[in-house]
């Protein structure tokens, strides 16, 4: 809301998106926060032709996040990037409005979700790590 009490007249940007993630990783209890020191955060509008490609999705706005790096627990190899967490700004807005589930929510779920990956968490593991971490 803004300060009048009027609903935004803009969508979140990009830094808005990356500071409720910020937030969201922020509320993550120390035994998980302690393995996500070299974690890459990245806010992009859409995922890039060829991730969709290679995940088969055909819609751009049908991935809202991603994953990518090697689990906590596997050995890294020479070369290996960082892991990387990838939130695409356009699919999360439309979820959202399309959902009405609040913002910093729907952020959270799929910060936890693609974090859970990070872990190798099955996705009960990720649901009970989500109620942890609520807005």
């Amino acid at each position: 809301m803004s300060h009048n009490g009027q609903p935004p007249r803009f969508a979140p940007t990009a830094q808005d998106i990356e500071a409720l993630a910020l937030e969201a990783l922020a509320r993550l209890p120390a035994p998980f926060t302690d393995h996500l020191h070299n974690v890459v955060l990245f806010v992009e509008e859409f995922a890039d032709a060829q991730t969709l490609k290679d995940m088969e999705i055909d819609d751009p706005f049908g991935l809202t996040g991603l994953y990518t790096g090697r689990p906590v627990g596997q050995e890294a190899q020479t070369g290996d990037a960082p892991p990387t967490v990838h939130l695409f700004r356009r699919p999360l807005l439309d979820e959202w409005v399309e959902t009405g589930v609040p913002l910093d929510a729907l952020i959270t779920h799929v910060v936890v979700h693609e974090i859970g990956h990070h872990f190798g968490l099955s996705d009960l593991d990720m649901h009970v790590l989500e109620d942890m971490v609520a807005p």
